[in-house]
């Protein structure tokens, strides 16, 4: 991935019609769209430009995580939310939550305890069900558990479809993005979550480095879209 050089001494915040806008020395951060970056709220404005002030002389893109979720935000979401709201409603056909281990037993129950907690607040908070599975066999969720939850993802706005996409992919389940973004679960614990059975397999059978470090990257990026959506707030 190309870096990014160092051509600013400066970031600061500005306040921007009904938003914030992030400026290096004097010029507003702009996306790879060339859109100026602008965000509703100013907490997420200041984080953002805590990243470019804090940037070593050349900047691997990467350690940019809420510039880059606020340029998906501009660029990509908010000319076609239904599309971004619909790819991460398709996830609750097969949500990882909804799918148990039928063995072994020790397996199955740290699915039951770590999954299901989110899994019926999301329930709850949508006024609906979901149907569980094991082993293989493949679940068929209720068509109106589908629609509500697209239903409700196409209400978020694109700053926030934008934080769960990451969240949604990362973890392979809208239902924990869902539970990161209404504050029922910790965002560290949805990932642990997230990555119960390569966890369970790696205590058995080892992990090699490489293994290791693509799950500290992805760990990364999920948390710093749990931290976009949490200064949102």
């Amino acid at each position: 991935m190309a870096l990014i050089r160092r051509f600013w001494a400066d970031a600061w915040v500005q306040p921007a019609g009904g938003g914030f806008r992030v400026l290096l020395d004097g010029r507003p951060v702009r996306t790879p769209g060339r859109a100026v970056v602008e965000v509703p709220a100013e907490a997420l404005a200041q984080a953002i430009a805590a990243e470019w002030a804090d940037a070593p002389e050349r900047t691997d893109p990467r350690r940019l995580p809420l510039t880059a979720i606020a340029n998906a935000a501009i660029d990509r979401v908010a000319p076609d939310p239904a599309a971004v709201a619909g790819a991460l409603a398709a996830y609750a056909e097969a949500d990882l939550t909804c799918h148990r281990a039928e063995a072994p037993p020790s397996l199955r129950a740290r699915q039951e305890a770590a999954w299901e907690p989110p899994l019926r607040w999301v329930e709850s908070a949508l006024g609906v069900a979901f149907v569980r599975g094991e082993g293989l066999m493949p679940v068929t969720q209720p068509a109106a558990t589908l629609a509500a939850v697209r239903c409700h993802l196409e209400g978020l706005g694109p700053f926030r479809l934008a934080a769960l996409d990451p969240l949604t992919r990362l973890s392979g389940s809208v239902v924990l993005a869902l539970a990161v973004a209404g504050q029922a679960l910790a965002p560290a614990a949805a990932f642990a979550a997230a990555q119960l059975d390569e966890t369970y397999q790696a205590e058995r059978w080892g992990e090699d480095a490489e293994a290791a470090r693509w799950r500290a990257d992805r760990q990364a990026a999920f948390l710093a879209a749990a931290r976009f959506l949490e200064l949102l707030a």
